[in-house]
């Protein structure tokens, strides 16, 4: 396996060696030749930096798989080095970013359109790929509320703020509000809906209160960060569609090996076996 420190140590030794050569040129030599060594001085250097650079990639996630995504790199990078700077929003969002040239490697969605749509546009390497099945909760941290599958507490004149994620753009939201127009009341509670841009901030609204119950992803409420905070229930999963998720590889005007190694990894048995941990159904 190639790491940084090679890449940094093939550097000195090419700058060392290149200067050496100009110094042992004698006062015969032409200036023809120094320009020839500085070149190759110069080559060495481009390529030692080109490669050291191959070995960050950034990736942009969908909200839901914020607590995940750290977990899987935690697990990567015992055998592999390479920076992984990640990014998070919203699924649509990340989606226009990379449709307008953001500088991502890999886009890993809540979703299987927004993905589609970055293969459409030819800036995918291959077609998405699903690497697991989100799962939707309803969630409260006041203690007088106790959430309900059957979506008749969100009636209660005491509920006056429902935390949902953008329909348009997180894709959760968008199960969410299929759901509440399944049980025939999203109109009645229309005026009580408090959307968030991401399932992150629609999260937050939840753990801080400021709504009295939301729908997030069961990702969110298992996570470190949020255990043991109010209550949630898992919603019938026959009551939306399936919340399939996937991921592509950006293509890149020249191709980066340590972005398709991790783009790879997504799909193993060590991811998939975190994806479970996190409440995602896998195949």
């Amino acid at each position: 396996m190639t790491h940084q420190v090679p890449f940094r140590r093939s550097l000195r030794i090419a700058i060392f060696r290149g200067l050496l050569g100009i110094a042992r040129v004698n006062k015969f030599s032409t200036i023809a030749r120094v320009k020839k060594l500085l070149g190759i001085v110069l080559l060495c250097c481009s390529y030692a930096i080109g490669a050291i650079a191959q070995q960050k990639i950034t990736v942009a996630v969908a909200a839901n798989m914020q607590y995940t995504i750290e977990a899987i790199k935690t697990r990567y990078h015992l055998t592999d080095p390479t920076e992984i700077s990640v990014v998070v929003g919203s699924s649509g969002q990340l989606a226009q970013q990379i449709l307008h040239g953001a500088p991502f490697d890999i886009f890993i969605s809540a979703d299987t359109s927004f993905p589609q749509r970055i293969a459409q546009a030819s800036l995918a390497v291959a077609p998405p790929r699903v690497y697991a099945q989100g799962v939707l909760v309803l969630w409260s941290v006041r203690k007088d509320i106790l959430p309900k599958p059957d979506m008749a507490l969100l009636m209660a004149p005491g509920i006056t703020h429902i935390a949902i994620a953008n329909p348009v753009t997180a894709p959760y939201g968008s199960a969410a509000q299929y759901i509440l127009k399944k049980y025939n009341i999203y109109d009645a509670v229309a005026a009580k809906l408090v959307t968030g841009e991401s399932i992150t901030q629609t999260s937050q609204f939840i753990a801080t209160g400021a709504a009295d119950i939301g729908f997030t992803a069961k990702s969110i409420v298992i996570s470190d960060a949020m255990k043991g905070k109010g209550v949630w229930v898992e919603l019938n999963r026959n009551d939306y569609p399936p919340i399939e998720q996937a991921a592509v590889l950006i293509r890149q005007p020249v191709a980066n090996p340590a972005a398709a190694r991790f783009y790879d990894f997504l799909f193993s048995a060590k991811s998939k076996a975190i994806y479970q941990q996190f409440g995602y159904l896998v195949q």
